[in-house]
């Protein structure tokens, strides 16, 4: 069969199986109808999701906000919303149980020294006591950076940016998490060396730990533990797999926050400066600010004062204008004019001065005494 080239279709059969270009010119040949079929995607909404704003601004988790959403106690703008599917920025009106909510406060971080014996929850099925029980009340909603176990203690770091914890729990963000941990047993440091490449414990692959011997007692070893990863009951499954029971747990550092000598069950408030500094490229920028009053007006720039001129004996003055130079030598020509009058006349004599006696008299008119000139003779020494 011959081919006939005004029979062949522009374009192959199969979309599939033509080049490139035909691709696209098949993608862009209208239809029957004389219409073209554009494909069109969705715009992203500017802002943030509604749950994500109401955990920023301290209200509850994001967990509680979707509950809340469909317990229909949230209004963005009058209207009830039915779904978490919705951002909100800073020109919205959002309230809660008939109450607007205020503006979202900035990232804050706080070091708290939990002691022996607590929980690490907001509320425990157990009843047992929790860590945010023990916390002063004038701190707001908080959330916990990570946990620490019911026997464990040391530094645990609060803040109250739901985003901002979970970023510095992930174990991409490379932090080293330091303990010093009791354990009851015998150990060298060659046993503990090997934990460096890693170990697996019960089907679950651990992550490199560093792990250094400090002191060995009769029953129990103190060692210090460096780890990076962070995963549930780490330190004390891997080092009851090499048999060692732990029977005390401190963590002293979390990145660059370090516990110090703070004294348990304190809190002490990261410095912003100190946070901003510590977080770099992960600290989180300024929330927007959700409520109705109006914005401050921006206040007008300040006018410069030009440059003074320094010289030998201090900064010299700016130059006068001509007509002050005129009026101030109009003002000094009567007072040279004074000056020179009185310099002629002499010294003025006022009414209730005394007359000043003629020399060699006093004021009373005697003669005053002589004062001779001439060197006395020198006395002679008569034996």
């Amino acid at each position: 069969m011959t081919h006939d080239p005004f029979r062949a279709s522009k374009h192959p059969k199969s979309t599939d199986d033509a080049k490139p270009w035909q691709r696209k010119a098949a993608q862009n040949e209208p239809d029957i109808a004389g219409s073209s079929t554009v494909v069109e995607h969705p715009k992203e909404q500017p802002g943030e999701r509604i749950a994500k704003a109401l955990a920023r601004a301290g209200l509850c988790s994001r967990r509680e906000a979707e509950r809340w959403i469909e317990d229909g106690r949230i209004k963005v703008n009058g209207v009830v919303l039915e779904s978490p599917a919705f951002n909100v920025t800073g020109q919205d009106h959002i309230v809660v149980d008939g109450r607007q909510i205020d503006s979202p406060e900035a990232t804050r971080v706080w070091r708290y020294h939990k002691p022996d014996g607590l929980v690490t929850t907001h509320k425990d099925p157990q009843g047992r006591e929790t860590v945010f029980n023990q916390l002063p009340k004038d701190l707001p909603r908080v959330i916990s950076v990570g946990r620490l176990d019911l026997s464990s203690e040391g530094l645990l770091l609060l803040t109250n940016d739901g985003e901002l914890a979970r970023a510095l729990e992930l174990p991409s963000t490379g932090w080293l998490r330091r303990y010093r941990v009791r354990a009851y047993g015998r150990v060298n440091q060659e046993e503990l060396v090997k934990l460096a490449h890693g170990i697996k414990v019960d089907g679950i692959t651990y992550g490199p730990i560093e792990a250094i011997l400090d002191r060995a007692e009769t029953a129990n070893a103190w060692i210090t533990v460096s780890i990076r990863e962070g995963k549930n009951r780490e330190i004390r499954r891997v080092l009851e797999a090499i048999g060692l029971k732990v029977n005390r747990l401190i963590r002293v550092s979390y990145g660059p926050f370090q516990l110090g000598k703070m004294p348990p069950g304190s809190v002490e408030e990261v410095a912003p400066a100190a946070l901003k500094e510590m977080l770099g490229p992960l600290m989180p920028e300024p929330p927007a600010r959700y409520t109705n009053r109006p914005k401050r007006p921006e206040r007008p720039a300040l006018a410069v004062a030009p440059p003074v001129k320094i010289g030998r004996r201090g900064p010299k003055p700016q130059p006068k204008s001509a007509k002050t130079r005129v009026s101030l030598l109009d003002e000094e020509a009567p007072r040279r004019e004074a000056s020179k009058a009185k310099s002629r006349s002499g010294r003025p004599t006022k009414p209730s001065e005394k007359p000043i006696p003629p020399h060699g008299l006093r004021p009373d008119g005697n003669k005053r005494a002589q004062i001779s000139t001439k060197p006395r003779k020198p006395t002679r020494y008569r034996p």
